[in-house]
């Protein structure tokens, strides 16, 4: 996205995929695409960082403190926010980015480390003639191959196996998966392959035996989300963008316009929760990008404002790295649920978890235990005789 110097008024993005006007009653939902304000060139676009090594959080809260006014203030330190912090600085606008606790501590470190299009979200797309899900997909595939170009020392393309019980299924998968390389194109990381059943074991040799007729590998990428968001916001900082991790917004400031006479969003008051001080933060534009929290920041604004953000949250657990191969994953397509559930390899240990279902908002979301024994259970599944006692630890 892109900004304009003189631009008044306040954006509101949350997690990258909402935007409204602060103040506006009815919440315009468009693509990032359809955004006017995309194609407006900023002045003095900024070449050269400038500084170095980023400040000290002491420094960084001083200008904060002291700046007047901003031309943009980035409520949220996540991907989302700091890659608009990042973008604004660059093209020379005075910027400013806050973050509740520490950048990178929310939804952006808390994924399945993987960066893919979506095997699901294709089966869904052609069962239901659906060509929206079909472009997500299409998209999402460009966007993976933009990760692995621009970042190769944190994205790694990972192959995936889905392993086969049912004769039937492997022409069924075979097709699907052949037809998601089809929409990759040329971004298409490897091509998909079938393993019999003595190389798919050799491959994961803790899966059961019985029954297992053979597997699909195909490619999707692996990617460290939270080291990606950490140096996008360092990198604004050495471009001169003001950040500060562990600084609240309590509330939004408001003044009057003086063309139109209405109110509108003018900064906001911060607290540093280490210290406790508080001191209002000045800008033209503010950015809200804090995710699931968008409508807690919407109705700072506006309390009686709809909420236009349904969260929801995907539960991992972490397991010794024996439960999987150090090189490959495996995907279960079609769980007890119908959720999808991967079993991939991480930093040595081995992540097991599920896809989204809807949930409540909290600072700090923990898995129930009945989300842990589902995904225990749903693994155990798939576990040989062998390995599978080995479960009593966790």
């Amino acid at each position: 996205m892109a900004f304009q110097k003189a631009v008044k008024g306040t954006v509101l993005v949350g997690g990258g995929a909402l935007a409204t006007i602060l103040g506006l009653s009815q919440f315009a939902h468009y693509k990032r695409k359809q955004v006017n304000l995309a194609f407006v060139e900023a002045a003095d676009c900024v070449s050269e960082p400038v500084n170095r090594e980023p400040p000290s959080r002491e420094a960084q809260i001083l200008t904060l403190k002291n700046t007047t006014e901003f031309d943009v203030l980035v409520i949220g330190g996540g991907a989302t926010g700091s890659g608009c912090a990042l973008d604004a600085v660059t093209r020379g606008l005075k910027t400013a980015l806050v973050e509740r606790d520490d950048f990178s501590s929310g939804t952006s470190s808390r994924s399945t480390k993987l960066i893919h299009g979506g095997v699901r979200y294709l089966q869904k797309a052609i069962m239901k003639l659906d060509i929206e899900q079909y472009r997500m997909v299409k998209e999402a595939l460009h966007e993976r191959a933009n990760l692995l170009e621009i970042a190769p020392h944190l994205s790694a393309p990972l192959p995936i196996m889905l392993p086969i019980y049912k004769w039937w299924q492997l022409p069924y998968y075979w097709v699907g998966i052949k037809l998601y390389d089809l929409v990759a194109g040329s971004n298409c990381l490897k091509s998909s392959y079938v393993l019999s059943k003595s190389r798919a074991l050799e491959h994961f040799p803790m899966l059961q035996k019985d029954k297992l007729v053979g597997a699909i590998v195909y490619y999707d990428g692996q990617h460290n989300d939270a080291r990606m968001n950490l140096a996008i916001a360092l990198t604004a900082a050495r471009y001169g963008a003001a950040t500060a991790n562990y600084m609240e917004v309590v509330s939004l400031l408001k003044k009057t316009d003086p063309q139109t006479g209405k109110e509108r969003v003018s900064g906001a008051r911060c607290k540093d929760v280490l210290t406790g001080q508080e001191f209002d933060v000045r800008a033209k534009c503010v950015i809200n990008a804090t995710g699931p929290f968008t409508d807690t920041v919407r109705r700072m604004d506006d309390k009686d404002a709809t909420a236009i953000c349904q969260p929801s949250a995907g539960v991992h657990i972490v397991m010794p790295g024996y439960y999987s191969p150090e090189s490959m994953g495996l995907l279960d397509p079609a769980t007890s649920d119908g959720r999808v559930i991967f079993f991939l390899p991480w930093q040595k240990m081995t992540i097991a978890g599920t896809t989204d279902t809807p949930t409540d908002v909290t600072n700090h979301p923990i898995p129930s235990e009945e989300d842990i024994n589902f995904i225990l259970n749903e693994v155990r599944n798939y576990l040989s005789s062998d390995v599978e006692g080995k479960f009593a630890f966790l």
